[in-house]
């Protein structure tokens, strides 16, 4: 019997490289603010939700808004994001992002995403994979963002398995404590001595191979 009936996906740094495109996003809308973001600053941000980020953002700068402008803040920066992102394709998917799905397919196994972006649904469209999925987690329907397991709990719930049954896998420290709280098997993409508490670690998507965990 196979250890797992699903396999929940982070998108940015799993399947396609669009942390960059955030992060570009931020780093003009912190110049706007006066705050320099130095590229280092990524790191702090990957798996952080929009409003988690801007007020990382606002601390590093020393900068305070109400939470109206905030609200506004977050909007502007989201459409400097969406304009970059529609420009997305197919050819955009990270090496081995479209075989590591179509293996957990061919595996039997449902196959659902938990990205704290809320424009994964039509990126997933953009690049080709969005009938690969069975689910995808709405980041807004959930009461507290990663590193809290909501997100992928909630994902679980829309494919109908147990979180102890699924295999969840990310980029960020966020991330994956988030797969480690909701009780479930955690692979980590990248650095093993940054991604700790992951249960496996490759280094990147292209490595991954759904086969190795079943």
């Amino acid at each position: 019997m196979p250890r797992f009936d699903a396999v929940l996906f982070d998108l940015d740094g799993v399947l396609a490289d669009t942390a960059h495109i955030h992060f570009a996003a931020w780093r003009r809308l912190g110049e706007e603010l006066g705050i320099h973001l130095e590229p280092a600053f990524e790191e702090k941000l990957k798996g952080v939700d929009r409003m988690g980020s801007l007020e990382l953002i606002l601390a590093h700068g020393g900068v305070t808004r109400t939470a109206e402008e905030k609200r506004v803040l977050a909007d502007r920066k989201n459409g400097y994001y969406t304009a970059a992102v529609a420009e997305q394709t197919p050819d955009d998917l990270l090496p081995g992002a479209r075989r590591v799905l179509e293996e957990a397919r061919d595996a039997g196994l449902k196959i659902a995403l938990a990205s704290a972006s809320r424009n994964a649904p039509p990126l997933l469209e953009q690049l080709g994979i969005a009938p690969l999925f069975d689910a995808i987690a709405d980041p807004a329907a959930v009461k507290a963002p990663k590193p809290a397991p909501d997100l992928f709990l909630e994902a679980a719930r829309l494919v109908g398995v147990a979180p102890d049954r699924c295999l969840g896998i990310e980029d960020s420290v966020a991330g994956i404590i988030s797969i480690k709280d909701a009780g479930m098997v955690a692979v980590g993409i990248g650095d093993p001595t940054v991604l700790t508490r992951a249960d496996y670690v490759v280094p990147t998507t292209a490595q991954l191979h759904i086969g190795d965990f079943l």
